[in-house]
This record gives structure tokens, C-alpha cells and sequence, in this order.
């Protein structure tokens, strides 16, 4: 699996309707509105790294509102919940 992380620039007067767009690509995962430089991030994961070209510039970067976009490739994922699910034995929390 190929993760892509796809910092978004969009015209701010569309932004929700951007994002909406933008998670309705069947190879987009998640869609987060963030502050800063950038106004979404969508993360693209597909099977193979060549499919990215048909996700990102051929479909990503045409939906309407998308004015720029820089693209991240992941190496590794970190994620605290893929390690509690690894070593979780099935017991409720003790919270």
C-alpha cells in the first residue's frame, strides 16, 4: 500500500465544496480543512505507486476549487492506534 499525503490550495470561497469533492476519489481516504499555508490535506492511499499519477494529477488536481497541490510520499506510518490494536488481547480498558 502507497500513502500520499496531497497539501491542498483552494479557493476559499469553495472549500467545503472542495473537500467534498476531493473525498469522494475513491482512492482518498481522509480529507481534513486545516490552517496555515495550505487549506486541506487528503491522504491517497492506493495499491501501487503508479497509480498515484492516475489519482493525484489526473483526478485530484482537476476537481473544481483546487488551485495548488504539493504531494508527500510516505516511507513508514507511525500511528499509536495500529500499536494498541497490535497488542491489545481483546480485554476491555481498565479506564
Amino acid at each position: 500500500m502507497v500513502t500520499a499525503i496531497v497539501l491542498v490550495r483552494a479557493d476559499v470561497r469553495t472549500i467545503p465544496q472542495t473537500a467534498e469533492a476531493i473525498a469522494q476519489i475513491p482512492a482518498v481516504t481522509e480529507v481534513y480543512s486545516v490552517t496555515g499555508e495550505f487549506d486541506l490535506v487528503a491522504l491517497v492511499r492506493v495499491r501501487a505507486h503508479e497509480e498515484l499519477a492516475d489519482v493525484i494529477p489526473g483526478t485530484l488536481n482537476r476537481v473544481a476549487g483546487v488551485t495548488h497541490t504539493e504531494t508527500h510520499i510516505a516511507f513508514r506510518t507511525y500511528s499509536r492506534h495500529d500499536l494498541d490494536a497490535a497488542f491489545s488481547l481483546g480485554y476491555p480498558d481498565a479506564t
